[in-house]
């Protein structure tokens, strides 16, 4: 299971396989540590007795060795809480699944730990478990240790916090001293466990939550990789602070919900007051939930990069350079004369100037990028240049490749969120490889403005293109492969040109994005000719809210409402509505282009199935809009569905082998 420890870098799924056959619970367990640890690793590997190393707690040089239990890999974890702990268990019954674990691997008595807390170390000796409580049963060791970050605590106020404690600790307070014999390796492991969990994975709602479905496979897996992920820099800084401030901002909002809860549950008269308080009581549940469902979205692999994160980016346009004057970049590791005449024939000569244009060299395409200024044109020659940071194009101008792209090779070997960030209200990009490493979000983020990117390769490691809401893409007879995300992801409100590229093995092709609180106009999408294939999941992938909350509300609001709600949800239309999306639909099924030979079929029902779904969402679209403007007492809504469309074509498009299909829905 853990033939050759895994460096931190590695952590994470990948790390889980099957590895050689133990026995029993403990077995599975031995060697799956690194060799690095937090304070030194002053343990025997070798000793016959246990195979778990152990350290010293920093500066607490009178202590005696623990165990080191902190660098459990992903796998071993998720085992641990699937197989053994948690196995199907719902959330009401985790205490209980946990307490049953315990008895069967736990010490009950005879083992030395140390107490550690933010303000001191204690080393006490346990005589007894309380499995129900999770609690042992403790008393100071002699000799007596104890050091505090506070002068005046000493070991007699450690006496008296025991007393008043009932001599009982939480497990998770217990670091298992250090005992080469390996009697007290299933007790370490198993503290170790509860300690992890309840530091990272439980939260003090999931007992309330509703438990129709497996609370591992609901909650315990995706907080877990979304743990090791954040170890392993493979989510956006931003998306990380935002994540944590929102589990702060939840766990505080139920605090205050829960002691309120409390408060009317004791109040015995239907007074003003109380009818205040449970007014307060709605607006933080409402607040609690919105807040519970965003944590949902980011913990969830599929949807982290969907929802999660909006970033903004602070770039700052330069503008026009003070004198007027656009400047051409020409970027070359060396300019021999041969390159120089043709580059005067071919790009900086073509037409006869009424002025002198300025030429600067540069050795690499960053520091040229960096330079430009409103209506700069950069020029790529030909050769390999790794980049050690990410581009930020925030004024208008021109990147172009002087070749073809497999000979103007950018490469990033750096660290970061991203590779390339455009926000310039017109930017073009042209005839340039692009080879993205170590990138958490992906190769090419458009925020704003519009971005043309035309006869390029985009080989990428993590997502691909992200269009964000308000911001227009043009991709053409480009090539787009190898992310591990989505290949092209489009967000609400933003406009996206697709033709006669290819995009494949990429973990989905296309991924089309629907807000849950949020109010966006459908994204404006076109694509035409273009060869999706070779894909993990589908082609084309829509992802939205299972139902529209807008529209559940509509169902108390009268007959009416009611019989929309049912056309939304069911599919029954009147013979009106029904006419206008059947003659949309037919209207888009004409335009596809006819193909001859075998993949007639696939490609007529691949686009046929993209256009039916995305005229059902835009027709939900077109009747929140409606709602919404009615409730305003706007009555002049606009109900023709051609001016809610998410598409303006989907043309002759070819799905092939994509492994679940050519298009699908994602419903959370």
């Amino acid at each position: 299971m853990a033939d050759g420890l895994l460096a931190a870098g590695e952590l994470g799924s990948e790390a889980m396989g099957p590895g050689p056959e133990r026995t029993g619970w403990a077995a599975e367990e031995k060697g799956v540590f690194q060799d690095e640890d937090l304070c030194g690793d002053r343990g025997d590997r070798d000793k016959p007795g246990t195979s778990l190393p152990s350290y010293v707690l920093e500066g607490r040089t009178n202590f005696p060795e623990i165990f080191q239990t902190r660098h459990l890999l992903f796998y071993e974890r998720f085992r641990a809480y699937q197989d053994y702990i948690l196995a199907d268990c719902k959330a009401s019954e985790v205490r209980e699944f946990t307490a049953e674990f315990l008895e069967k691997v736990l010490e009950p008595s005879g083992w030395q730990a140390v107490w550690h807390t933010n303000v001191f170390e204690v080393l006490v000796e346990v005589t007894d478990v309380d499995f129900a409580a999770l609690k042992a049963v403790v008393r100071l060791a002699r000799p007596h240790l104890c050091e505090s970050r506070v002068s005046t605590f000493t070991v007699e106020c450690v006496s008296e916090l025991l007393e008043l404690k009932g001599h009982q600790l939480p497990l998770q307070e217990l670091w298992v001293v250090f005992d080469d014999s390996g009697a007290f390796d299933q007790t370490a492991l198993a503290i170790e466990h509860v300690r992890f969990f309840y530091q990272n994975i439980w939260r003090s709602w999931d007992e309330e939550e509703e438990d129709e479905d497996d609370y591992f496979v609901r909650c315990v897996e995706p907080r877990l990789r979304l743990h090791y992920d954040i170890l392993e820099d493979r989510v956006p800084s931003g998306l990380v602070v935002d994540y944590r401030s929102l589990l702060s901002q939840c766990e505080e909002s139920y605090r205050k919900f829960s002691n309120l809860r409390s408060s009317l549950s004791s109040c015995r008269a239907d007074t003003e007051q109380e009818n205040i308080s449970m007014v307060e009581g709605l607006k933080l549940y409402s607040e609690i939930e919105q807040l519970k469902q965003k944590l949902k979205l980011i913990e969830n692999p599929l949807l982290r990069y969907v929802f999660g994160y909006q970033k903004n980016s602070n770039i700052q346009a330069k503008g026009v350079r003070a004198n007027g004057q656009k400047v051409t970049h020409v970027v070359s590791p060396a300019m021999m004369t041969g390159l120089l005449q043709s580059l005067l024939r071919d790009r900086l000569c073509q037409e006869p100037c009424k002025e002198d244009t300025e030429i600067q060299f540069h050795s690499d395409p960053l520091s040229a990028v960096n330079a430009c200024f409103e209506g700069d044109t950069v020029i790529v020659c030909p050769g390999r240049y790794m980049v050690p940071g990410a581009f930020s194009i925030a004024d208008s101008i021109e990147l172009e490749g002087y070749g073809l792209p497999d000979d103007v090779v950018i490469e990033n070997r750096g660290t970061g969120d991203t590779f390339v960030d455009c926000t310039g209200a017109d930017v073009k990009i042209s005839s340039i490889k692009f080879v993205q490493h170590g990138a958490v979000e992906g190769i090419l983020i458009i925020h704003r403005g519009k971005t043309t990117l035309e006869n390029c390769v985009l080989q990428c490691e993590t997502t691909g293109v992200t269009v964000r809401t308000s911001a227009e893409f043009l991709m053409k007879t480009s090539d787009l492969y190898g992310a591990k995300g989505a290949g092209i992801e489009i967000y609400p409100g933003s406009k996206c040109t697709l033709s006669d590229n290819g995009i494949h093995h990429c973990k989905e092709g296309i991924l089309i994005k629907d807000f849950l609180d949020e109010h966006y106009d459908v994204p404006q999408i076109s694509m035409a000719n273009n060869v999706i294939h070779n894909n993990e999941g589908y082609g084309v992938v829509l992802v939205k809210p299972t139902i529209f909350s807008d529209l559940q509300e509509s169902a108390q609001d009268g007959a009416e409402e009611n019989t929309a709600l049912e056309r939304q949800t069911s599919g029954e239309a009147d013979a009106g509505d029904t006419a206008d999306l059947e003659e949309l639909i037919g209207c888009v099924a004409r335009r596809v282009v006819p193909a001859v030979g075998s993949g007639l079929a696939e490609q007529v029902e691949g686009n046929c199935e993209i256009v039916n779904e995305l005229v059902a969402a835009s027709a939900q679209k077109g009747q929140l809009r409606r709602k919404r403007l009615s409730e305003l007492g706007i009555t002049q809504a606009d109900d023709n569905l051609m001016s809610q469309e998410m598409f303006v074509s989907i043309v002759g498009n070819q799905f092939r082998w994509n492994g679940k299909g050519s298009f699908g829905t994602f419903l959370f």
